[in-house]
């Protein structure tokens, strides 16, 4: 007796994220994204009462607070083209200029923050926010684009990397709940914009 398979059709293929600028309705799911980046990508790396002690309530007006107040820009990753129903914000980013430690600015760009929800992790997420956080970071004429990594997170590193960052030779020490985790300074020139493009 012939047995025959039969199938649906094919499933669309992912779009994959559409990459937009956050609102204040994106501030719980962004601070979800934040809280759950931290203890997943900083398990073991940062003291652990540290980590138990994020709260997504606390982190939620923190966003509010911040994005209220201007002075960078904040990108999110949504599930999905623009318009389709429900999507969900899976990715964050911030970007703007530079922070010296004494407040003074310079002309480079700073990436103050990315992080893609844990279970989008692979999934083109990050690539898609760094990617547009680079387009507008040139487009706003910043000739260099530099970043903070935790010197022992070697998945992050090796992200950056990939995507042209280097590392300067700059180090500084974040304070984890009195603990002094070292970080070191990625940088990578950005290309301007063709002439004409808007």
């Amino acid at each position: 007796m012939e047995t025959r398979h039969t199938t649906g059709p094919a499933p669309a293929p992912d779009p994959g994220p559409h990459v937009r600028e956050m609102t204040d309705e994106d501030c719980e799911a962004v601070a979800a994204i934040r809280v759950g980046g931290w203890q997943s990508a900083y398990l073991g790396l940062m003291p652990q009462p540290y980590l138990d002690a994020m709260d997504v309530g606390r982190e939620t007006e923190i966003r509010r607070e911040r994005l209220a107040a201007g002075g960078a820009v904040n990108l999110v990753a949504v599930t999905g083209p623009p318009g389709q129903p429900a999507p969900e914000v899976v990715g964050w980013a911030c970007y703007g200029a530079y922070r010296e430690d004494d407040g003074r600015r310079t002309e480079g760009g700073e990436l103050y923050t990315l992080y893609v929800r844990p279970d989008r992790t692979g999934t083109g997420t990050g690539g898609a926010l760094l990617a547009e956080v680079m387009a507008r970071a040139a487009g706003d004429g910043f000739p260099t684009l530099a970043l903070w990594v935790l010197r022992e997170n070697t998945g992050a590193r090796r992200f950056y990397e990939r995507a042209g960052f280097a590392p300067d030779g700059a180090e500084e020490d974040f304070d984890a709940g009195g603990l002094m985790v070292p970080e070191v300074r990625y940088v990578t020139a950005l290309t301007p914009p063709a002439a004409g493009t808007p």
